[in-house]
């Protein structure tokens, strides 16, 4: 008789150690829930900026073509003194903005950049455009490419 009553004196501490088991494994599974939510946001996130960067540089070389195209009018060949000093506003594409700068602030032509076959009497008109895409899921962020163009033309002003 001595055993079965202290069986039942043990029922009540397994069913107490029972629930704390339960509580620990739902503190487990709730803790691997909330990480994997995070680990969707951060992969969300990478996605999202990978997809505005790559659309990001087509527009880049979207732009570039463009003015390519137009020959004797492309904004490459503006002056120092046609582009304002804040910069030319180049229009937008989709959701990207470009802003041109001209690199040109002396008094002499610049120097082209290093070639195999360097030609005297030849200068470069340095410009930079600087294109920029909001994204996200407000677009608060931003991301920005600064490509720099040069432009060779003939000079007598190179200051060599």
């Amino acid at each position: 008789m001595a055993s079965i009553t202290s069986l039942h004196k043990q029922q009540g501490v397994v069913l107490i150690i029972a629930l704390i088991m339960v509580v620990a494994v739902t503190g487990i599974a709730v803790t691997l829930m909330s990480s994997s939510s995070i680990d969707i946001k951060i992969t969300n996130a990478a996605q999202e900026r990978e997809v505005a960067d790559n659309e990001l540089m087509g527009t880049v070389q979207q732009m570039i073509a463009d003015e390519a195209q137009r020959g004797g009018a492309s904004r490459f060949l503006l002056t120092p003194a046609e582009i304002p000093a804040q910069g030319l506003d180049m229009g937008t594409i989709g959701n990207t903005t470009s802003r041109l700068t001209n690199l040109n602030n002396g008094a002499l032509d610049l120097t082209c950049p290093r070639r195999f076959n360097f030609t005297a009497g030849v200068s470069c008109n340095m410009i930079q455009v600087e294109t920029t895409i909001s994204y996200g899921s407000k677009s608060n962020h931003t991301l920005t490419i600064v490509s720099g163009v040069a432009q060779e033309m003939a000079s007598l002003n190179t200051g060599g």
